[in-house]
């Protein structure tokens, strides 16, 4: 299979200002309106007084929390709410629930140590999150049940009123 470059064949003599580069591939007008916001306000902008200390997102991390990341399944009975949680203890997760949205809040910490002769290596990392969430029908929180598992909590909300549902014809 070959492969057709995207350079101009020029002779010798003429300038190098006169080569030009084909693009690689058509810009849809969002990407291209997307690169001409990042060069006009590139990201950070609103936080001038932060630029000389790097972004803990850009940092990218070991033990960095972040809000987790969250489903809502709506079914005729009740409402599934799943939500990762990895490095997470069980012990770390508390739920809060009412008719309307569901409150889950987690937190870690971790604290590693090396020693290795006259080298030694210290890191602790703590994090918490706390995030609400609307649900798409009213619940009865005090018939919720809650399962914790290798970083994946799963709520179950009975609705309060089963759903009404019927089949829209689609022509």
């Amino acid at each position: 299979m070959s492969k057709k470059t995207n350079l101009k064949i020029v002779p010798a003599k003429e300038s190098a200002q006169e080569i030009q580069q084909a693009p690689l591939r058509a810009l849809s007008p969002f990407d291209e309106m997307e690169r001409i916001f990042e060069h006009l306000m590139p990201r950070g902008w609103l936080r001038p007084l932060s630029w000389d200390r790097p972004l803990w997102s850009e940092l990218g991390g070991r033990f960095e929390m972040k809000a987790p990341r969250i489903d809502v399944l709506d079914r005729d009975e009740d409402v599934v709410v799943r939500a990762e949680m990895p490095g997470v203890d069980k012990k770390d997760v508390e739920v809060s629930v009412n008719e309307t949205t569901v409150t889950i809040r987690g937190k870690t910490s971790h604290e590693e140590k090396e020693e290795k002769g006259d080298y030694y290596r210290c890191e602790i990392s703590r994090g918490a999150y706390t995030r609400t969430v609307a649900l798409p029908a009213r619940v009865d929180g005090a018939k919720a049940k809650a399962v914790f598992k290798e970083g994946m909590l799963e709520l179950t909300l009975p609705k309060l009123e089963k759903s009404k549902r019927h089949a829209v014809s689609v022509d």
